[in-house]
Order: C-alpha cells, then structure tokens, then sequence
C-alpha cells in the first residue's frame, strides 16, 4: 500500500524517507499564523524510535515500526508498535480515516486544553463544537 495514495482528504505526507514518514492534518488550516506550528496534527511512521539523536547508528533491520499520533510535542497518543512495514501503513492510514472522520477522541490527551484548537479540530473533524470525547 502505497501511503501518499490511501491517505483520507486532509493528511498529506510531508515527507517520506526509507525509514520514516511524516504525514500532517490540514497543513493550510493549522498553519503558523491561525495557531501554533506545533499543533500541526502529526502521525509518525519511524522505523525504531523516533526520538532516535543525530550521530545514532541507524534501526536495524529487526526493529520494529511505531504509528504515534501527535497534536503538539506534549500531547501525543499512544506510541503503537508492529514487525511489520505494510501493518504499519496501514495502521498509520487506518488512524488518520479515524481522525479525519471524527471517530479519534483526541481531546482525551489534554490535560489542559487548547479550546480554540479543539474546537477548529471538531468543526473540521465533524466531532461539533460541543464535544467532550
């Protein structure tokens, strides 16, 4: 499966390497001036771990693919894990149809809410702007 082409209407890939992609939410919406960069909605597919630091050797060919979801650098769901590339695509793809069709309580990862940015996600994700999760 390819990642780019199975992608819902408002992911896009933002940049896609051998051994990770980054796929974002309504890049034109969630831009720099309307709300912070960093609550660009973000799904990660790394090959090992994405927090991995300049200089580190390379993930093995045994490590394993992780799918994150992240809202800002704080706010992230749980990091999921597979063997396998192909699941990890389409678990990444699976997630962003979830999100992008309102099924993905993501106003559950706050501990204190940006409302203003919650309230563009429901509007856009068909969630209403009245939601609680």
């Amino acid at each position: 499966m390819e990642l780019a082409s199975a992608l819902p209407d408002g992911w896009s890939v933002w940049s896609e390497e051998a051994g990770r992609a980054v796929v974002v939410y309504r890049p034109g919406v969630f831009d720099s001036e309307a709300f912070p960069p960093p609550c660009l909605p973000t799904l990660y597919l790394t090959k090992g771990s994405r927090g991995r630091r300049p200089g580190r050797p390379e993930p093995a060919p045994d490590d394993p693919w992780y799918v994150t979801l992240s809202l800002e650098p704080d706010v992230t769901a749980d990091r999921r894990r597979f063997d396998d590339r192909k699941v990890a695509v389409e678990e990444t793809v699976e997630l962003a149809k979830a999100f992008a069709d309102g099924e993905f309580d993501y106003r559950s990862l706050y501990q204190v809410p940006r409302e203003r940015y919650l309230d563009k996600l429901d509007e856009l994700t068909g969630r209403g702007t009245n939601s609680t999760g």
